[in-house]
């Protein structure tokens, strides 16, 4: 499409930090958008996502499919003319070890019983 005007985002992340604004196509992905925050994950944080299934995307309070456009995202909010529209990010990190080794300890201790002999 010629002349189609792009549109500028940015993502932030659950501490107020952002990534971007960058400039993408009204044809883009969400998927893709996630790609992009992926590559462009800061390194200094705690918590990373290893795929786009662990990132999910919010504009308008509206969690956005993998399979919709930026120009579908826009239709979501009234937008001022040439602003910069803001989708927040947030993880679907997988649970660590510790919590599934607690579940285990906590049922096997259920499942014994205890006598005392007086």
């Amino acid at each position: 499409m010629a002349g189609e005007e792009l549109v500028e985002l940015k993502f932030r992340l659950a501490d107020g930090t952002d990534i971007g604004p960058s400039k993408y196509s009204p044809a883009t992905t969400v998927a893709s958008l996630k790609e992009k925050i992926l590559a462009q994950w800061p390194s200094d944080k705690e918590n990373c996502p290893n795929t786009i299934q662990d990132v999910k995307l919010i504009n308008g309070g509206k969690i956005l499919e993998n399979n919709s456009t930026v120009a579908d995202c826009r239709l979501l909010v009234g937008e001022l003319p040439d602003g910069v529209i803001t989708m927040h990010v947030v993880l679907r990190l997988p649970l660590s070890n510790k919590s599934n080794e607690k579940q285990q300890d906590d049922s096997q201790k259920k499942s014994s019983c205890l006598c005392t002999i007086l």
